[in-house]
């Protein structure tokens, strides 16, 4: 048999984790003892290519659009070489906030670009490694899963499973809490070459520079990395899948499952005193990863949830939020039991604050085409995460304060007022903004 030679393409990295993925799920129990020579020049450079161009810049001050193709091409090679003599040492993170509901923030740590480039490679190897094994009630950054189906998964378990009961947790500051000792032990399960190992934990200890002050750090993975996600799924993968999935259905004798999107989850159970013996166990389990619940109770949730409600002389039934939605209890028309979920008032709240803030920063900025441009963009973005069956009313409410509030700022483009209500009205049926539209059907699960 004549022997084909290998090409560049045959040996190229994206090649070798397309072989290292399928060694994976062949080989389940062997671990990877040779990762780190796939961090080369090339590989690195088209990791560059993919990265989001708009993105902020960290404490070098640099974006990708600052790099032409020659600089990029020495930086990484800089690094690679680096990386061979094992001196490359990312950069600190600069830390920034957003703001959270409650007038609190969610600290981010922007990596340089340099940094972040080799932090999609590392993270498209773990993936090839990890991925195949994850398990399927996770949802958050996956290839081939989203929200959406996170969320179809709840429907799918309230209405066909017998689930009486919803646990609904968070877990306090997770990615802030990451314990790197057992982070590194899961990444162990898998990997054995402590060279690609030791840039991972260099990644974790970089640290974080704010206004121009160092500080180390002991645990958490920044958010804002491109590895962060990745990392955060392996480690809930072994700290809370498996230990759902191998034990604690194991001995709950009623149904039970788990959904879970990054490190947002809830629980359904069948039983009250199932659902208080899985919330004990699953606090046991966290602490033992140095991790505490934020928000911890248990309400009951389905198709007997109205009538025992007003048995007990509750108006409605407790409704969850889970991604941005309030779920809660109804009825069809033809008086069936049915679940529903709406924008939460939290993320309505948060969304509108921040559409107020854009509109009036922009408004003496750019032309009014402009605005209208990326006004409906933004539109666009929000019915396609929002726009869920039965949540007509919460769409149509962002997009009549959308419109009030484009109408305010428009006005104040100048000391003469623009516009009055029926000018603006006018002014919409020529120039349209995108009209409010249900884009996901949640209620196709047979």
């Amino acid at each position: 048999m004549k022997q084909v030679p290998y090409t560049e393409m045959e040996n190229s990295t994206a090649t070798k984790l397309t072989l290292i993925t399928k060694r994976s799920i062949h080989r389940p129990q062997e671990k990877f003892i040779s990762l780190a020579h796939l961090l080369n020049v090339p590989y690195l450079i088209d990791c560059f290519q993919e990265l989001n161009k708009n993105k902020a810049a960290g404490i070098d001050g640099k974006r990708a659009e600052h790099y032409t193709d020659e600089i990029i091409k020495q930086e990484i090679a800089q690094t690679v070489a680096k990386m061979k003599a094992k001196k490359y040492k990312p950069k600190p993170v600069r830390r920034v906030y957003i703001p959270k509901s409650g007038n609190k923030h969610r600290p981010l740590g922007i990596p340089t670009v340099i940094d972040k480039t080799i932090q999609l490679g590392i993270k498209k190897i773990l993936e090839a490694i990890f991925e195949p094994h994850f398990l399927n009630f996770s949802y958050g950054f996956r290839p081939n899963k989203n929200c959406h189906q996170a969320l179809k998964a709840v429907y799918r378990m309230i209405m066909t499973k017998p689930v009486n009961w919803i646990i609904d947790v968070d877990i306090k500051e997770f990615f802030d809490n990451v314990d790197h000792h057992w982070l590194i032990k899961c990444l162990n399960q898998k990997i054995k070459d402590p060279n690609f190992r030791s840039i991972i934990i260099k990644f974790l200890k970089a640290g974080v520079m704010e206004q121009g002050k160092y500080y180390e750090v002991d645990k958490g993975t920044p958010q804002g990395g491109v590895l962060s996600p990745m990392l955060a799924n392996i480690y809930l993968h072994y700290v809370l899948d498996l230990w759902f999935e191998t034990r604690e259905t194991k001995q709950i004798k009623g149904y039970t499952e788990i959904i879970r999107y990054a490190d947002d989850f809830i629980i359904g159970a069948q039983t009250k005193q199932e659902a208080e013996q899985i919330l004990k166990d699953l606090k046991e389990r966290l602490q033992k990863f140095n991790l505490k619940l934020s928000k911890e109770r248990i309400i009951e949730f389905g198709r007997y949830a109205q009538e025992n409600s007003r048995n007990r002389g509750k108006r409605k039934p407790d409704t969850f939020d889970f991604l941005g939605l309030t779920h809660y209890c109804t009825k069809s028309r033809k008086g069936n039991f049915l679940i529903r979920a709406k924008t939460s008032h939290k993320r309505m709240r948060k969304k509108l604050k921040e559409l107020n803030q854009w509109l009036k920063a922009i408004r003496n900025m750019v032309k009014a085409e402009e605005i209208w441009k990326i006004l409906s963009a933004k539109l666009r973005g929000h019915y396609n995460y929002y726009g869920i069956s039965g949540n007509s009313r919460s769409i149509q409410i962002y997009y009549y304060h959308t419109l009030r509030l484009t109408f305010k700022w428009m006005n104040r483009r100048s000391q003469k007022q623009s516009f009055n209500w029926p000018k603006f009205t006018e002014y919409l049926k020529r120039y349209p903004l995108p009209k409010p539209a249900l884009v996901y059907n949640m209620y196709d699960i047979w």
